[in-house]
């Protein structure tokens, strides 16, 4: 080795060489260095030409009751240079630099997709503020943001960039106020409203320019159940993308957050209330969901009851931020919803890019509940049959495919009431009617014959308890108590106790 280095440097062409390769280090870091300055120029210069203070900008626009924020000087700054790169006015190379992480991951086919999409969130709390605020940073560029509250103090905990000059203010006005400062060539339509099934058309319909873009996703952040229920149904019967965020309130383990459908999430208030209202809509599976499988356990946080004191001051419905929403106190660990919301953040950008995504599939139940509406037309025409003694053909059962999966899944916890075992499940109706189980409506061809079965009917047995329960209670006229025991008797009584509620929600 060393007679090699000694060959080398007397060699005549060494000097020669080496002066070579110097020259060539020697240019390569002068470019660098040049670019460097260049660059450090340009954002110089771009500062620089923002006016230090712009007497028209002395509040932010207000909205509905908020209190209108004063303007600070770097307020104010960002909101000019905010007007201007909207107008195109604002280096693109220097756009490319802050995205360039993203860019190498994503390609630059897939950084133009998200640099092109629009993006609505609906609700912009602790969840939507993070995934908001994930997605300006990544490189959407119209956002619209949904809310009809404000920031409290309250939200300081969770809320992703809401500050003590931000409490009493619109959280979408806090957002955008926030945001424009990181990324201010994004649009943003600000909308301090409560979404319902009136304004959905306005409030999730296409952005006002001049190509009219319609929501490459729609987020869905809301915390109020009947709110929530409304957007997510708006958006499957109108095929529009959107993903759920379940509740993150409780929640402490963050190696529990899945990605899923909605109708496998479990394990949370908010989810299985939203996963059961779907269902008796019609919709079980279709949605995607962020939720937690966490359990509750003993020490860990629960929903807080109201205090007696104030159902003594009279309705609690009065306590609520707005009619009908939720009066109870939700604890939460202001580091969950920053991850739930980021999570949904993720799920937009791969979805929108194209990227390929490989989350583990969840076990899909459709088929089974398939077989169990069709045991249960079986079970009614043969109890039609007994019943009325004539002819059945026709026969239409009242329920639908969501009426099965919500029984069988949300009621009885996909478990047979008798023995609780989890296979072969079917639904049968639990008492034997006192009179006839069909009406028939008309005559001749316009002849109609419906079941009179309803929710509060059913019980979910393995096939062969139904099977046995048929034999023994609908054609042997046996008695519940001469078949089943008191324990099993007072159970499945409390559960079809509690089906009723639900009928007037289908």
């Amino acid at each position: 080795m060393s007679s090699f280095i000694s060959d080398t440097i007397s060699n005549p062409r060494f000097p020669l060489f080496a002066t070579a390769v110097l020259s060539g280090a020697t240019a390569a870091s002068l470019i660098l260095g040049y670019q460097a300055l260049e660059r450090e120029e340009r954002v110089s210069n771009l500062k620089n030409s923002i006016p230090r203070d712009d007497p028209a900008l002395q509040r932010l626009n207000s909205f509905g009751g908020s209190i209108p924020a004063p303007l600070d000087k770097e307020d104010a700054r960002n909101q000019q240079l905010a007007r201007r790169a909207q107008r195109g006015d604002f280096d693109e190379e220097l756009i490319l630099e802050q995205l360039a992480r993203n860019r190498v991951f994503l390609t630059d086919d897939g950084l133009e997709k998200l640099r092109n999409s629009f993006v609505i969130v609906v609700g912009c709390g602790g969840v939507g503020s993070h995934t908001a605020a994930s997605l300006a940073r990544s490189g959407v560029s119209k956002l619209r943001l949904i809310d009809f509250d404000q920031v409290t103090l309250s939200s300081l905990n969770r809320h992703a960039v809401a500050t003590l000059a931000d409490v009493g203010i619109s959280k979408v006005q806090c957002l955008q106020r926030r945001l424009i400062a990181i990324a201010p060539w994004v649009k943003f339509d600000l909308q301090q409203e409560k979404i319902d099934g009136h304004v959905a058309p306005r409030l999730l319909g296409p952005w006002e320019d001049e190509d009219g873009r319609a929501p490459d996703f729609i987020i869905d952040a809301i915390d109020n159940i009947e709110t929530k229920v409304g957007l997510l149904k708006y958006c499957y019967d109108n095929d529009l993308p959107v993903i759920s965020s379940m509740g993150a309130g409780c929640k402490s383990d963050p190696t529990r957050i899945i990605v899923g459908d909605i109708g496998t999430s479990t394990d949370d208030g908010l989810s299985r209330a939203t996963r059961r209202r779907l269902k008796l809509k019609g919709i079980t599976s279709g949605i995607p969901v962020v939720y937690s499988n966490e359990k509750t356990g003993e020490g860990k946080a629960e929903l807080l009851p109201l205090a007696d004191e104030e159902f003594q001051k009279g309705d609690v419905g009065d306590l609520a931020a707005m009619p009908d929403f939720r009066v109870r106190i939700l604890p939460v660990l202001g580091t969950m919803p920053a991850i739930f919301g980021l999570t949904v953040a993720n799920h937009v950008i791969l979805n929108i890019t194209g990227y390929p995504v490989d989350y583990l599939p969840a076990k899909g139940r459709d088929r089974m509940y398939d077989g169990i509406q069709a045991f249960i037309q079986g079970s009614e025409d043969k109890l039609a049959r007994l019943t009325d003694g004539g002819d059945t053909v026709g026969l239409k059962v009242p329920l639908t495919v969501g009426d099965v999966a919500f029984l069988v899944e949300e009621l009885y916890n996909g478990r047979s009431a008798i023995t609780g075992i989890p296979t072969k499940l079917v639904l049968v109706r639990w008492r034997r009617p006192k009179g006839s189980s069909m009406t028939v409506l008309g005559e001749g061809k316009d002849v109609q014959k419906c079941s009179t079965l309803r929710l509060s009917d059913l019980v979910c047995m393995t096939k062969e308890e139904a099977v046995r329960h048929e034999k023994e209670v609908f054609k042997g006229k046996k008695s519940l108590k001469k078949v089943y025991d008191t324990a099993t008797i007072e159970k499945v009584e409390a559960l079809l106790e509690e089906a009723k509620t639900y009928e007037e929600l289908r």
